[in-house]
């Protein structure tokens, strides 16, 4: 069996072993592949693993070996779902791999701007703490979370466990969700998308992108907001206008904004949220922590093996 990893460093940037799964044919891999290189590249691999390298109905028909498809993320829109079923090839994820890291950054962005940590830190090593005349200072609001209203849009995974740790600090957790109130824990409270925003003062988004969700975040939106809101993102750049939140923060329509991800990526250099007032951005690596690159590697192996064996698992073209 011929495997080729089309795009390999984002999950193994070589911190990880690759062992598992070159055992288990003849493994070719690649850090990145371009667009123009991908047929080259996969040509008689009867298996092909791909993070962000696009497998489109060209490719595959360009590709007659091809059995199998392995995304190293748990989003596949990078995969030609309905060319994959007309064909016959298996297209497997990986799900649920990062929740817990991506709940970890949510609260990350959470805990920086409701305590500036970055920014007292840097003022520390500018020598302003050591000319200070008393013994502290600070020139940024400082919050306390007890008490405050989190809004979570979309209870997956992640939002579930970014509202589990909203309730360790001793936070209201609102949740905007297609579950019943019934299957909710009882300390959540089911509110609408419109109470959702204009209640809360913590807003995190973790919903899945579509056409519903597509710029769920606009003007008007961020208009119903309260002044004081903060605004989180960790699922996906494309749920929130970025010329509209830009517009909002430096207009003072919201308080701040704590982003892991952006509707393109790496943004382009004239993205207004780059350069918009309070807010900060990290570079989309709230799933990259090295426990969550190892569940990914263990589960990436495992779907190949299942694969092999004729009984394929987390297969998404069913």
């Amino acid at each position: 069996m011929k495997i080729v990893v089309l795009d390999g460093y984002g999950m193994n940037p070589g911190d990880l072993s690759w062992d598992a799964l070159k055992a288990l044919g003849e493994c070719v891999i690649y850090d990145r592949t371009s667009e123009a290189d991908v047929i080259a590249r996969a040509a008689g691999a009867e298996v092909v693993l791909t993070n962000k390298t696009e497998i489109t109905a060209e490719v595959m028909a360009a590709l007659p070996e091809l059995k199998y498809i392995g995304v190293t993320a748990t989003g596949y829109n990078v995969v030609d779902i309905p060319a994959a079923k007309e064909r016959g090839i298996i297209v497997a994820n990986v799900p649920a791999y990062s929740t817990v890291s991506v709940a970890q950054m949510a609260f990350a962005h959470i805990l920086n701007i409701t305590q500036q940590v970055a920014h007292h830190s840097n003022e520390v090593k500018s020598g302003r703490w050591t000319k200070n005349e008393d013994f502290c200072f600070w020139d940024t609001p400082l919050t306390e979370l007890s008490g405050l209203k989190i809004g979570i849009v979309g209870l997956g995974n992640t939002g579930m466990a970014t509202a589990r740790i909203a309730l360790g600090f001793g936070m209201n957790v609102c949740v905007y969700t297609s579950k019943s109130q019934f299957q909710l824990p009882p300390d959540f409270k089911m509110m609408t998308k419109d109470e959702i925003f204009a209640e809360c003062d913590i807003i995190s988004l973790h919903c899945s992108l579509n056409e519903e969700t597509r710029e769920l975040v606009d003007a008007k939106r961020l208009a119903t907001m309260k002044p004081t809101a903060i605004l989180i993102n960790t699922g996906r750049g494309s749920l929130i206008n970025e010329q509209d939140l830009a517009d909002a923060l430096n207009n003072g329509v919201i308080y701040a904004a704590g982003l892991d991800v952006l509707s393109t990526e790496p943004p382009r250099a004239d993205n207004p949220l780059l350069t918009a007032r309070n807010c900060f951005i990290t570079p989309h690596i709230a799933w990259a922590t090295k426990a969550a690159r190892e569940r990914l590697m263990t589960v990436v192996v495992e779907n190949v093996k299942a694969f092999a064996a004729e009984k394929p698992i987390n297969n998404v073209a069913k």
